[in-house]
């Protein structure tokens, strides 16, 4: 039995001045964690105990589909990093250290490198194979903007998961299941999910998978068609291609544009000046090209010019997630000092075309097709260029989906509208292949006596940011409300009575009968504490039944509160014991 008189715990009034989201407001109020540093917090015993629920939801199955657990360190060698360049692809997310004798080490962000060492160290035949692996561990990454308290730390608990198997038909059968196992798990701890496509980025591999809760305050957007199965990250969104109609379009004309470096000035003049017989200017009309600096891992930087219709913006989150692990960084005044050739504001293909010319690589969005028409800018201060067709009068480098995904645009698949909504990524699913089994030289040998490179899996859970993702879908205005299966106790008892009148006694009798039936109880004993104190405090950590012990009594009545509906009962005191208990296994 937890008792509130002697359990390490402080509530709240009023919130922390750096909390932006609800979860992180209530854990740090309920007195569920502590803040230690930007993105680092402290778990207090009610908060470890909804961490370890989480975590024992997780371990339950893996286990259950074959997984064999397993632990690594923390602190890891340079060299390891080495051999996948991952050291250096890292960047300034990594935590760097140097020991006494000068040797390198780092705080593991994630270990992809150590899993593939292990099973090339210990396996070497194909009747090894296929083996699962997974660990739930700590991990460290140095964010920029540590924010929302759990869900964008520097420090987080994960379970992270690898497959091995022989051939491709074996990943995707570890894929599939795998995939199954996550479902299994989000509806086990009560969280909604979506399944989206996602982007492999720097971990490389053919399938990509996340796994979304969609929520308000999640810093992931993703689409679903409204009519088929699609849905996606709008990062790993396929653009619907644009239908070009075959039209004799007349040579590129220059066209003075004084005052015109925004599209909507460019449109207004267009207009004004150079009225089309058909119908209006548009800013679809128009090729807007945006000039990135990229850094690469290695300190080297290097300009970019993307293009996009100028109807849309550029998506900084879609580009980087394309080009990393290069950082993108916005082209600022000395930037441009050092590429005089990009005028500000009237930046054309002109001016680029190819880097073999050039020196500046130049992409296009997959809207800019073949035999498309634009007005555009000259690469002259106030001068644009109509009628410039793509592959008739510039080129490029190459396409990436750069431009923002809006509501309503075709779906890839069946060309209905897709919607847009925003999530809480808190679980990915990854077909790596053979990447980090080639570069770290991982293979067995096949049915022949052959070399063969093994083919590998990558699975994650944040545990950690399940606990705050839970508890911004299960919390309203009075505080938590924790599903049973992660709740650290499923029965708050409150005593209102004065100690003197009975209520004392029969709230740890029944609390004693509640335990033999296998419930945890949390028992609001606080001497000299106000019945509104408890109350609050009562709503505000959230167990999923609460129990009032009070005046009541006198007349054979307790009142049993379910707080996962804010409904109330009055149960009379002879059979509440099992009223409760048949309460709290209703969702077994």
């Amino acid at each position: 039995m937890l008792r509130l008189s002697q359990l390490f715990v402080r509530t709240l009034r009023d919130d922390p001045a750096d909390a932006e989201v609800p979860s992180h407001r209530l854990l740090v109020r309920a007195g569920y964690i502590r803040r230690v540093a930007p993105g680092v917090y402290s778990w207090l015993p009610l908060g470890w105990k909804v961490l370890r629920n989480v975590e024992r939801i997780v371990r339950q199955e893996m286990d259950a589909m074959g997984g064999q657990e397993v632990h690594f360190p923390a602190l890891l060698p340079r060299d390891v990093y080495d051999l996948t360049n991952r050291w250096t692809e890292y960047g300034d997310n990594l935590f760097r250290l140097v020991d006494r004798r000068g040797a390198d080490y780092l705080l593991g962000p994630t270990h992809e490198e150590m899993f593939t060492l292990l099973v090339k160290d210990l396996y070497s035949s194909y009747k090894d194979l296929p083996v699962l692996l997974y660990q739930i561990q700590t991990k460290y990454r140095d964010e920029a903007r540590p924010r929302a308290g759990l869900l964008r730390g520097r420090e987080f608990l994960m379970k992270d998961s690898y497959s091995f198997d022989l051939d491709d038909a074996g990943l995707q059968l570890s894929y599939d299941t795998h995939r199954a196992t996550y479902q299994r798990i989000f509806e086990r701890l009560g969280l909604p999910y979506v399944i989206v496509k996602a982007m492999s980025g720097p971990m490389g591999g053919s399938m990509s998978e996340e796994f979304l809760a969609p929520i308000d305050v999640g810093e992931d957007t993703f689409v679903r068609c409204t009519s088929c199965h699609y849905a996606a990250n709008t990062e790993a969104v396929t653009t619907a291609l644009p239908v070009i109609s075959e039209l004799d379009i007349p040579a590129p004309k220059n066209i003075p544009s004084p005052d015109c470096p925004t599209i909507a000035a460019l449109v207004n003049l267009l207009n004004a000046q150079h009225a089309r017989v058909d119908r209006q200017w548009t800013a679809a009309d128009t090729l807007k090209n945006v000039a990135v600096m990229l850094r690469h891992p290695d300190g080297t930087t290097e300009p970019l010019v993307i293009g996009v219709p100028g109807d849309r913006e550029v998506d900084m989150k879609r580009v980087a997630a394309q080009l990393s692990p290069a950082e993108v960084d916005a082209f600022d005044e000395a930037s441009f000092a050092l590429y005089p050739a990009l005028v500000r504001g009237y930046i054309g293909p002109s001016a680029l075309g190819l880097i073999s010319t050039s020196g500046i690589r130049y992409l296009l969005d997959p809207r800019v097709v073949i035999d498309s028409e634009w007005v555009t800018g000259a690469n002259q201060k106030d001068v644009h260029v109509a009628h410039l067709v793509y592959g008739r009068d510039f080129k490029s480098d190459g396409i990436i989906e750069a431009a923002e995904i809006l509501s309503g645009d075709p779906c890839p698949l069946c060309s209905s509208p897709l919607e847009i909504a925003s999530g809480i990524e808190i679980g990915h699913v990854f077909q790596l292949g053979r990447k980090y089994a080639e570069i770290l030289g991982l293979s067995v040998l096949d049915k022949n006596g052959k070399p063969a490179v093994v083919t590998m899996g990558s699975y994650g859970i944040g545990v950690s940011r399940a606990v705050a993702s839970i508890a911004e879908v299960f919390h309203d205005d009075l505080g938590l409300r924790w599903p049973r299966a992660i709740a650290p106790a499923d029965v708050h008892i409150v005593i209102t009575g004065k100690g003197d009148d009975g209520t004392t006694d029969f709230a740890n009798s029944l609390s004693a009968q509640l335990e033999t039936e296998g419930l945890e109880v949390l028992l609001d004993d606080r001497a000299g504490v106000s019945p509104g104190v408890k109350f609050k405090d009562a709503e505000l950590l959230g167990m999923p039944i609460i129990v009032i012990v009070g005046r009541g009594l006198a007349a054979g009545t307790i009142e049993v509160r379910d707080r996962l509906t804010n409904t109330s009962s009055e149960v009379s005191s002879d059979t509440v014991a099992a009223y409760i208990v048949t309460l709290a296994r209703s969702d077994d």
